[in-house]
C-alpha cells in the first residue's frame, strides 16, 4: 500500500521529503525536457523549443520515465543531492528550484491549486508547441531558441 503524502510537505526543506513527496513535486510543465544550450564563455542557459524525444508534447510526461536514463544516458536526474549544481538547467519557475531557493510554489501549481490542469490552461507548460529534437539537425538548434516562460 502506498503511502500518503504528508500534508504541505512541499514546504519542508527539499532533503527532508521521501521519494514519492520529491516526485509529486513536480508541476508537469515539461520545460525540464527541453534542449538547453549553454554559453561556454558565459555559462548562460537559454532554452529552445527542441523537446527531448522521450517527451510526450500533450501530456508533458517522459513517455518512458522509468527506463529514461538507459534510453537518454544524459538526462539529468534531479535530487536533493544535486540540484544545487544542476538548478541553473531548471526553468525559474521550477518548483525543485523555487523550494530550493526558499521562495513559496506559485498558486497555479497543481499541489496548490488542486488542479493539475492549470499549468496547461494558463500555457505554463509545453504542451502543443514544442518540436521532437531528432527533426532537427543539432547545427541548426539554435533557430529555435525561447524565451524559457515562452
Amino acid at each position: 500500500m502506498k503511502k500518503p503524502l504528508r500534508p504541505k510537505f512541499w514546504d519542508l526543506p527539499l532533503d527532508q521529503l521521501t521519494r514519492p513527496e520529491w516526485e509529486a513535486l513536480c508541476d508537469g510543465c515539461g520545460k525540464c525536457c527541453l534542449n538547453k544550450l549553454e554559453d561556454e564563455e558565459t555559462g548562460q542557459v537559454v532554452f529552445t523549443r527542441l523537446a527531448c524525444r522521450l517527451l510526450d508534447g500533450e501530456t508533458c510526461q517522459c513517455s518512458q520515465y522509468d527506463i529514461r536514463l538507459s534510453l537518454v544516458p544524459d538526462c539529468i536526474v534531479f535530487t536533493p543531492e544535486n540540484i544545487e549544481t544542476s538548478r541553473y538547467f531548471m526553468p525559474s519557475s521550477c518548483a525543485y528550484r523555487l523550494r530550493y531557493e526558499g521562495k513559496a510554489l506559485p498558486d497555479w501549481h497543481p499541489l496548490i491549486s488542486g488542479d493539475a490542469e492549470r499549468i496547461h490552461r494558463e500555457g505554463r507548460s509545453v504542451q502543443g508547441w514544442t518540436i521532437p529534437e531528432y527533426e532537427v539537425p543539432e547545427e541548426d538548434w539554435e533557430d529555435h531558441l525561447i524565451d524559457e516562460d515562452h
